[in-house]
């Protein structure tokens, strides 16, 4: 690369760094995160891995500062009005239940972000075409803000039908920001320009309710890196595989929500290009959680409607599942004696007991040390040094409290972990018409490698590729990405109604607006792109499937074979004659970015040997188990299982009946 670039992916337990020189040379590097304000950790890794920051041209991060806002229900204050009548429409929502709550009898619905007494009514309304029904009343507004100041830090504009005209919500803004200058004010038609309400003012509910949180975040890391000396372009990931500039971050931080695993997927998708891997499973496991996603053809899945939290949320994203299985997920028992493996994390501070930094408690990574898959000669991450009697003091105290041997115990930890991570995969394989087995796994992560064989053999999959640097891949993928934005019309037509001329004048509409955009006033004309889909269905169904469009020279009979095609894909079948309706049009605005260039492995000047052995205990199973650095591999090499390969953050433990190679970029593929 022709400038020094460097990715910053914040997780629960460590912050990962990845640098490309202007030199062309690659430096690692690893934190521990610091939560209260993740911009210290971020700062403090910058400092080690780019000591003349001033010469840094871009730094891209993964953040989790709106997941944990969400999850943990530390956002902003926010008010919200809403058309006269619609008060509860939040509230009220719909019938159905937002999974995996739909067969939970203990199921309890999460309280809106907006208060009812922080929601307030205004005197107009459009109609559904958005003609105007009766005009909005000034005096409303500027009533409802007075009675909000004081009261609230953000609000949240949701009138009716505003996705097809936004006048409304926009003036009610400019009164809003008039009548309390220090708040911050989001309109439905700026978050999610789509109809059916209830998911639109859930989502701009969210946004408002992240908004005072990532603005004083990105605030306080813009300012740290301007004191620094950093003269680079801050952008952060958002959660549909794009990078956005800090303004859209600012703006839309709804839009980060899976802002990390996110990065993760896009690392995996530069990798695997590389490697000629089209059909895997990503898998990163970190501290504190496991996320992972299907890639089929070279394309990860996408969703463009979810739930976060228990709240809806519409806007296109990866199709990330998480589950609460990491190397700092706690182990304990109830008063049943049932053993538990999460969802709680014991997380950077205190950490597993083995960090010797207070905690007590058992986790995963203390049983991987117990059990000799761990060593304590290699500081994980590069700063923690791992204290083998504390990780076997943990561990015994909950094996006494069960009567069950202490090692016994741990590969029960072991177990229960995997049976999670496991479980994460099947709810986007096997429940949505997948086989596992027709695709490999690819982990990564600090604990990725670890634990993949034994989830491979779990689901019957039998190939795995552990990519280089597993540990600081998510860091290296934001390096990987463009800056996206999405752009979203809804437009019901019936697919009977619609010409040629109309696809193309819809699609040309799109891409004059998408090159006004402040995001793309610094890419030349050649580097920016436009991807289209089209969200269509069969008339009268309730929902709605995303359809590809590979050029803007779509006819409608081409729009009927495509989404046939897509729904035969998802489905199993099609109506052939049915009639379909066009819903919604998305398009992503995409700003080229000069990205790395995958390297190839160089031939070492002498073969590789083990480093040592180590006894390791395996699926009941005690072995003297070869050590090898990775580094020392070159292409071609070749080793059997049961083995383990250490790298400076991570570890891969392969189990008997595996086969390892290397190929020509490093890349570790494992095959039983």
């Amino acid at each position: 690369m022709a400038e020094a670039v460097v990715g910053v992916d914040v997780g629960g337990t460590f912050t990962d760094l990845v640098l490309f020189g202007a030199d062309g040379t690659i430096s690692l590097g690893k934190v521990p995160s610091t939560p209260e304000d993740q911009a210290v950790g971020i700062m403090a890794g910058l400092r080690a891995i780019a000591p003349r920051m001033r010469e840094l041209q871009r730094i891209a991060h993964g953040t989790t500062v709106s997941t944990n806002a969400l999850l943990q229900g530390k956002g902003g204050t926010v008010g919200m009005l809403t058309t006269s009548g619609f008060r509860d429409a939040l509230e009220i929502g719909r019938t159905r239940r937002m999974l995996p709550s739909l067969y939970d009898p203990e199921f309890v619905r999460p309280a809106p972000l907006v208060p009812r007494p922080l929601r307030c009514e205004v005197d107009e309304r459009l109609a559904s075409d958005g003609s105007v029904l009766r005009a909005l009343n000034d005096g409303d507004v500027v009533d409802a803000a007075t009675r909000l100041g004081g009261s609230v830090e953000s609000i949240a504009v949701c009138f009716l039908h505003s996705w097809a005209n936004p006048q409304h919500e926009r003036r009610a803004a400019e009164l809003i920001r008039s009548a309390l200058p220090g708040v911050h004010v989001t309109t439905s038609s700026d978050v999610i320009p789509e109809f059916r309400e209830y998911e639109r003012f859930s989502t701009t509910a969210i946004n408002a309710f992240l908004l005072p949180v990532m603005d004083r975040y990105l605030a306080s890391l813009d300012k740290a890196l301007e004191d620094a000396g950093c003269a680079g372009k801050l952008s952060t990931m958002s959660s549909a595989g794009g990078t956005l500039d800090v303004l859209g971050a600012r703006r839309l931080p709804v839009r980060t929500i899976l802002s990390g695993p996110a990065g993760g997927v896009a690392g995996a998708l530069w990798v695997a290009n590389a490697a000629g891997l089209d059909r895997f499973i990503t898998c990163d496991m970190g501290g504190t959680s496991t996320d992972v996603c299907v890639v089929e053809d070279g394309r990860p899945a996408f969703v463009s409607e979810t739930a976060f939290a228990g709240l809806p949320l519409k806007g296109l994203q990866y199709d990330i599942n998480t589950v609460g299985a990491g190397g700092g997920s706690v182990a304990y028992a109830e008063a049943d004696g049932i053993l538990h493996v999460g969802p709680r994390s014991a997380g950077a501070d205190p950490g597993p007991a083995a960090y010797g930094r207070g905690g007590n408690e058992p986790t995963v990574t203390d049983a991987n040390l117990v059990l000799g898959r761990l060593g304590t000669e290699r500081p994980l991450g590069g700063s923690v040094r791992l204290d083998r009697a504390r990780a076997d003091a943990a561990i015994a105290t909950l094996a006494s409290s069960l009567a069950m041997d202490a090692e016994e115990l741990a590969e029960g930890i072991l177990r229960l972990a995997v049976a999670r991570m496991a479980g994460a995969i099947r709810a986007i394989t096997i429940e949505r018409g997948r086989d596992p087995t027709d695709y490999a796994l690819f982990p990564f992560g600090g604990a990725g490698g670890m634990h993949a064989c034994d989830l491979a053999e779990e689901l019957g999959i039998r190939e795995i590729l552990v990519p280089t640097a597993p540990g600081n891949l998510s860091a290296l993928g934001l390096l990987t990405c463009d800056q996206r934005q999405e752009l979203v019309r809804t437009w019901v037509r019936p697919l009977a109604n619609v010409s040629a001329a109309d696809v193309r004048d819809l699609l040309g509409a799109q891409e004059r607006s998408g090159r006004s955009l402040q995001m793309l006033a610094d890419f030349p004309a050649e580097r920016v792109r436009f991807e289209h889909a089209l969200e269509m269905r069969y008339a009268r169904q309730a929902f709605e499937i995303a359809v590809r469009l590979p050029d803007a020279a779509v006819t409608p009979e081409r729009l009927r074979e495509l989404f046939l095609e897509e729904y035969r894909r998802l489905y199993g079948h099609a109506d052939e004659g049915g009639a379909i309706e066009i819903v919604t049009l998305r398009t992503v605005a995409i700003g080229v970015t000069e990205k790395p260039v995958p390297h190839r492995l160089p031939a070492p000047a002498k073969r590789y040997e083990a480093i040592g052995k180590r006894s390791v205990r395996l699926n009941g199973t005690r072995f003297d188990v070869p050590l090898y650095e990775r580094g020392s591999f070159g292409p071609g090499d070749a080793f059997e299982g049961p083995a383990i390969v250490e790298e400076a953050n991570a570890t891969t433990v392969v189990l008997p009946h595996w086969r390892g190679t290397v190929d020509e970029f490093g890349n570790l593929r494992l095959r039983r």
